[in-house]
């Protein structure tokens, strides 16, 4: 197998496949040009590329039924749109349907090449993650506490990432723990001693926005008293932090864009050019793509950003982590406010279980603190709980989810077959899924309950010159 990555360049418009070989022509890729739907269905279906370059317009079928074709079937390839003819919509449409970027023609070689390069980097990271072994999960990590599978995913997202200098783009709902993750990727790099710089772009006015990256010289404007160091040039070395970046201003993106660029940038009132060594995280709670489409958002500057997205699960998709969090928080307050909780009642713990929680850790936390501070008991018991917990269940539902206990009677041990390795478990269930299905990945997919994609890589990494 060849170790440049492959890339499917679907394109009936002749001299404009000529001009994308022409641009990628000395990159370390692989890249095979087909001219029709079908040509590019049959290419695909025996030799699933790692990206696929795909224009709307061909002659035999329109290019998002091919994307749909490709999601449904769970080729891992990630996808292009390439089309003359853009809208707003159309480009929504795609991204929604599991394209990954939207190129207008007429596009210049290095939008190209940038996008293209995210990408490949993005899948390399993925590979990392989905082949790590689950010997190594983890019940905490850096400022993260909890053990569930989306976290393990987060916690392998931030290992691969952290040592290299690519943009991470962080998206979650308010409270899911952004700035911890954003934290947790400098204490995990190589800039671990370094300074990190966080600055939320919702919380400082956007006439000051400026002066906070960049800095500014004395008299550059009203109350400018003395000559000022911005986030840019202490984060010198280390990592600047941008959260909630979908508020920033437009014309402070333009500026914005062009530091992350070339790494320099002026401070307000001076004329000189300052160069820092700056690695960029930021985060939303908001949709970008959204924002991209209602004009909110530079499209050029997101994906210049996104490089490695990583998104935060909400606390109510964490199960037994809200469990592990709020103990972990009893004690905690317990401590500094000096009482005695030490652990919950079992209909509290329903309670807490089952609770939408729409302000995630942050809520949580706020929750815990405040039974802390106005009671005093060793268990958390249902009059403890502030509003609306106290109303989210009533008795009968409380005392349905509550465990039975489990019979004291003792059972032999069962016989014990001999240990074998996972990795040679796993490989041997998916194998007989596919045998069962007859050789239909999709279908085998979902009886495993996985993603026809986690498939393919699986058997890349089994028999790679089959691929």
């Amino acid at each position: 197998m060849s170790d440049k990555p492959s890339i499917i360049l679907i394109e009936d418009d002749l001299s404009q496949a000529r001009l994308v070989q022409q641009y990628l022509k000395h990159e370390m890729i692989t890249l095979t040009h087909v001219a029709t739907g079908e040509e590019a269905k049959s290419l695909i279906s025996a030799n699933p590329p790692e990206l696929v370059l795909l224009d709307l317009q061909l002659p035999d079928m329109d290019g998002q039924k091919i994307l749909q074709w490709i999601r449904e079937q769970g080729f891992p390839c990630s996808v292009i749109v390439i089309t003359a003819h853009s809208s707003v919509d159309i480009a929504v449409e795609v991204m929604r349907i599991g394209a990954e970027d939207f190129l207008e023609k007429p596009f210049n070689a290095s939008r190209l090449k940038t996008t293209i390069k995210n990408l490949l980097d993005k899948n390399r990271l993925q590979h990392i993650v989905d082949n790590y072994q689950t010997t190594f999960e983890r019940d905490h990590y850096h400022g993260f506490i909890g053990s569930c599978l989306p976290m393990q995913a987060v916690y392998r997202i931030i290992d691969a990432a952290a040592p290299s200098k690519a943009s991470v783009f962080i998206t979650g709902e308010s409270g899911t723990g952004k700035e911890v993750c954003a934290e947790a990727i400098q204490k995990q790099s190589t800039r671990a001693n370094q300074p990190f710089i966080a600055l939320n772009c919702a919380a400082i006015p956007h006439d000051l926005m400026e002066s906070e990256i960049f800095g500014h010289m004395k008299g550059a404007f009203t109350g400018a008293a003395t000559e000022r160091k911005g986030a840019a040039t202490l984060a010198d070395g280390g990592t600047l932090f941008l959260d909630e970046i979908g508020e920033m201003d437009m014309d402070l993106q333009t500026k914005l864009l062009r530091f992350i660029q070339t790494s320099s940038f002026q401070r307000v009132g001076s004329s000189k050019q300052e160069t820092v060594d700056v690695r960029f995280i930021c985060a939303t709670n908001k949709d970008p793509l959204e924002a991209i489409a209602n004009g909110r958002f530079r499209e050029d500057l997101y994906y210049r950003l996104h490089v490695v997205p990583l998104d935060l699960p909400p606390l109510r998709d964490r199960g037994d982590d809200i469990l592990e969090l709020a103990k972990h928080f009893l004690i905690t307050y317990a401590k500094e406010e000096n009482k005695g909780f030490e652990n919950f009642t079992p209909e509290v713990e329903v309670i807490l279980r089952s609770y939408n929680w729409p302000g995630n850790v942050r809520q949580l936390q706020n929750v815990i603190h405040n039974i802390v501070v106005l009671h005093e008991n060793k268990s958390v018991v249902l009059a403890h709980l502030p509003p609306p917990l106290n109303t989210s269940l009533n008795e009968n539902e409380i005392s349905q989810l509550i465990p039975t206990k489990q019979s004291t009677k003792t059972f032999e041990q069962p016989h014990l077959t001999p240990i074998r390795p996972l990795a040679s478990v796993e490989r041997e269930t998916i194998e007989q899924a596919i045998e069962l299905c007859e050789g239909n990945i999709p279908k085998a997919a979902a009886l495993l309950e996985v993603s026809p994609s986690t498939i393919y890589r699986k058997k890349q990494g089994w028999d790679p010159d089959a691929f």
